[in-house]
C-alpha cells in the first residue's frame, strides 16, 4: 500500500500532468528505507535573510524524539527548497530565520499551496522575535500569498498539535516572545504553525553537548518546553499524513506507547 508521503507526491506530480520514474528516484534517495515510519527532518532552505540560525539545532531534537518515542529517524536532517522535486517526499518542514527574506517565486508560492494543501506540514520558527520585522515580516507576506484568504488564528492548548504526544501547558523557546502558536487551517487540520519563541535556540547543542544558548527567563523548564513542543509537532506531522491510513495508524500508536 502507498503510505501519504508517496501518495502527495504522486498527487502532486499527477496534478501538473508530470510523469516521473519514481522507482528511480526513491532508489537514489539516501533515506528511502522500508520503515514506513521513519521520520526525516527537512530544513527549507530560502533565498535573503538567514535560513540557518542555529546548525546544530535539528541533532538534539532527533535524538530526542527518537528517545522518547521509538520513532526512527534519519540522524541528519535535509535542506529543501521550494523547487526540489524531494519537496514533496517529506510530511514535516521546518522554516526558521532571523531577518526579511526575498519574496517567493510565483513557482514557489504554487508549489508550498499544494504541499501545504494536500497533506504537507510547515514549522516556521521567529529566531529574531521581534513581530512585525525580519523573518516575522517576510513570513507572513509569504503565507499571504500562499493563502490570500487565510488568517494566522491562535492556537488553543486543546489543538491535536498540543497534546500529539505531551499535554503542552507552557511554549517553550530560547526566549518567550510571544506565549502562545499561531497557526493557519485548512479544512480539518492545521498544516502551518508560527512559533516567535526560537525553539532552534533552545535545542541547539556543541559537538561537545553543552547548550549553546540560555533560555531566558525560565531557563532550563523553558527549554524542556521547546523540545516537547518540537516532539509534538513532529508526531502531528507524521500522524495527519498517516491518519487516512489504517495499517499505519495502529503501528504507530504501538511504537508510541512504548
Amino acid at each position: 500500500m502507498m503510505n501519504r508521503r508517496e501518495a502527495l507526491r504522486a498527487f502532486f506530480y499527477g496534478l501538473l500532468g508530470t510523469v516521473f520514474d519514481f522507482g528511480r528516484l526513491d532508489a537514489s534517495h539516501p533515506q528511502k528505507v522500508k520503515d514506513p515510519i521513519q521520520f526525516v527532518f527537512a530544513q527549507l532552505q530560502y533565498r535573503g535573510g538567514d535560513w540557518n540560525p542555529h546548525p546544530l539545532a535539528v541533532t538534539p531534537l532527533i535524538q530526542e524524539l527518537m528517545t522518547r518515542t521509538s520513532v526512527e529517524a534519519a540522524p541528519v536532517r535535509h535542506e529543501v527548497t521550494l523547487t526540489d522535486r524531494d519537496l514533496f517526499s517529506y510530511p514535516f518542514i521546518y522554516m526558521t530565520g532571523r531577518y526579511d527574506f526575498e519574496p517567493f517565486t510565483q513557482e514557489e508560492i504554487e508549489n508550498l499551496r499544494r504541499f501545504l494543501s494536500y497533506g504537507g506540514f510547515i514549522l516556521a520558527d521567529d529566531a529574531l522575535g521581534q513581530p512585525g520585522y525580519g523573518f516575522d515580516r517576510s513570513f507572513r507576506r509569504e503565507m499571504k500569498n500562499v493563502f490570500p484568504e487565510k488568517e494566522f488564528q491562535r492556537i488553543s492548548l486543546s489543538h491535536a498539535a498540543m497534546r500529539s504526544y505531551y499535554l503542552i501547558r507552557r511554549i517553550g523557546g530560547m526566549r518567550m516572545v510571544i506565549p502562545y502558536l499561531e497557526g493557519i487551517s485548512v479544512g480539518t487540520s492545521t498544516p502551518v504553525v508560527y512559533c516567535h519563541n526560537d525553539l532552534g535556540g533552545a535545542w541547539e547543542k556543541d559537538q561537545l553537548g553543552n547548550w549553546l544558548n540560555p533560555c531566558t527567563p525560565g531557563g532550563e523548564e523553558q527549554r524542556r518546553d521547546a523540545f516537547h513542543l518540537g516532539i509534538n509537532l513532529v508526531l502531528y506531522a507524521m500522524t495527519e499524513n498517516y491518519k487516512e491510513d489504517l495499517i499505519h495508524v495502529p503501528f504507530i500508536r504501538k511504537r508510541l506507547s512504548r
